[in-house]
């Protein structure tokens, strides 16, 4: 069985199955996509980021209908004495006018128990749906999330969230290269700015370098069809 996508159906091997399947919701958090954050504080347009959030809803919907199928959300931020925050991360985002750890409307930037740091409430995880915390850009590194999915069999990988050319790339170059097989939603994934969009978008599409691109409705077609 298979998803379309392009540039060739997902996955390769046609091995699809909810047991070895995981859908992967990537830093929907108000930080990315919500007024008062870290990315709305350096003046992005994170309208844009929370313009998927309804389509995310929908696929989350189906998904949780299909009993024992797995669901993962990810939060990027750091401890709150910034122990694990790199010099250089601190340098950048102080430039960017958004300092990690720095005070905003809604808390912290990107600090552990802040508001803004917090998964937004539409696409907030259900008990028993795992939530990767993570302190950097992709979703394996200094996390527990390959384990998870090695202990679970899942070998294909649904990725979502924000942003396309940041944390949902550096997660499915990484997963690539560990061996998972990945498909990136064009409809369930953005950023605040449309090139850097475009541009990852396009060369998933046409490459598969690293995955495959699908869209929302094929991933229900396929989760309805198990219902």
């Amino acid at each position: 069985m298979y998803i379309n996508s392009e540039p060739y159906n997902f996955p390769f091997d046609g091995d699809l199955k909810p047991e070895n399947t995981a859908l992967i919701i990537i830093d929907m958090q108000t930080d990315f996509c919500r007024p008062g954050g870290f990315c709305a504080a350096q003046g992005l347009d994170v309208s844009r980021c929370d313009s998927i959030v309804p389509a995310i809803q929908k696929l989350l919907e189906a998904a949780r209908k299909v009993p024992g199928f797995t669901i993962i959300h990810t939060r990027e931020g750091h401890r709150p004495d910034l122990a694990d925050l790199p010099a250089n991360k601190l340098y950048r985002t102080t430039s960017w006018g958004a300092p990690i750890g720095g005070e905003g409307p809604l808390g912290r930037y990107l600090t552990r128990g802040s508001k803004c740091w917090d998964i937004v409430p539409e696409l907030y995880p259900l008990p028993g749906e795992p939530i990767i915390d993570k302190c950097g850009k992709g979703s394996f590194t200094a996390t527990d999330l390959e384990e998870i999915l090695r202990l679970k069999g899942i070998k294909n990988l649904i990725l979502t969230g924000v942003t396309t050319e940041c944390c949902v790339h550096t997660t499915m170059r990484h997963a690539n290269d560990l061996g998972f097989e990945c498909v990136m939603l064009e409809d369930c994934t953005q950023s605040t700015n449309e090139e850097n969009y475009a541009y990852h978008i396009n060369h998933t599409r046409t490459t598969g370098l690293f995955g495959t691109l699908s869209n929302s409705k094929e991933v229900i077609k396929w989760l309805e069809s198990l219902q």
